[in-house]
């Protein structure tokens, strides 16, 4: 059975990585719903966040796949459950709705929303939430007239108490001494 699935991938700054990472989904006809890159907690890694609806099964032959790119550190899976994740998105409505009548600026509070900037021909507006909620915020918005609507890919983390990298490479680092 599909369900929603968060792949974490961790690597060093490598020119063309994101390329060879979705290739390997579009060979396997996966949609990438959400894709989010940034600086990781440890120096010189990166961190990729990749939201997919998958099987079990198939997650696993993904993960197994990214982990064979020569750049890639580690690859790891989880559940919805098991990641603290969010969203921001942004709105731009007309400014005239908002002198029209107080209904925006209750949605915006109603919503844990916030406003960004007001000027004489729109109103930008911020909701920091997960995907249901920043959609919702959408369409309620969107009654006045949403002229601009983004949201950004999902940003995540482990509920978890340890850092599943950081285990994974002292691990590797005591093997490494092992060796030497």
């Amino acid at each position: 059975m599909k369900q929603e699935y968060i792949i974490t991938i961790f690597s060093e700054d490598s020119i063309g990585l994101l390329s060879r990472i979705t290739i390997i989904f579009t060979r396997r006809k996966i949609n990438i719903d959400s894709l989010t890159v940034s600086a990781s907690a440890l120096p010189g890694i990166f961190k990729f966040t990749i939201v997919i609806r998958e099987t079990l099964d198939r997650v696993h032959k993904v993960v197994g796949q990214l982990e064979k790119i020569v750049d890639v550190i580690k690859a790891y899976f989880n559940t919805n459950d098991e990641m603290i994740c969010q969203e921001i998105a942004l709105y731009k409505v007309p400014t005239e709705e908002m002198f029209e009548s107080d209904k925006i600026e209750n949605i915006v509070r109603n919503s844990g929303a916030r406003i960004l900037e007001i000027t004489r021909d729109y109103v930008v507006i911020e909701k920091t939430g997960l995907t249901h909620e920043t959609q919702q915020l959408f369409d309620e918005l969107n009654y006045f007239g949403v002229t601009q609507f983004n949201r950004s890919g999902r940003v995540a983390i482990t509920r978890s108490n340890i850092e599943k990298l950081s285990e994974f490479l002292k691990e590797r680092d005591s093997l490494l001494e092992q060796i030497d």
